[in-house]
């Protein structure tokens, strides 16, 4: 079993959205790609953002976007570095 759950993960990224605005996540697949890359990230030697001992990178990733240390941006917006 995946812990955080997928619906703990949508709720966590779609948290800071105003009233009004469409949620960043709305899938399970948007959860699974956005994990998946930063996953690639760390893979490919970017440091962690949190402290910790996990297993794989996927682990990490997922604690990460958890503890919202990784925010995830739409394809048409630019600005800090973001999955």
């Amino acid at each position: 079993m995946l812990h955080p759950s997928y619906t703990d993960l949508m709720k966590v990224v779609n948290s800071e959205i105003e009233p009004g605005e469409h949620p960043v996540v709305n899938s399970r697949y948007s959860i699974v790609i956005a994990t998946a890359k930063r996953a690639r990230q760390l893979i490919n030697g970017a440091d962690p953002l949190i402290e910790g001992e996990f297993p794989k990178p996927l682990s990490l990733a997922i604690e990460e976007l958890y503890e919202s240390k990784v925010k995830i941006i739409g394809d048409n917006e630019l600005g800090e570095e973001s999955i």
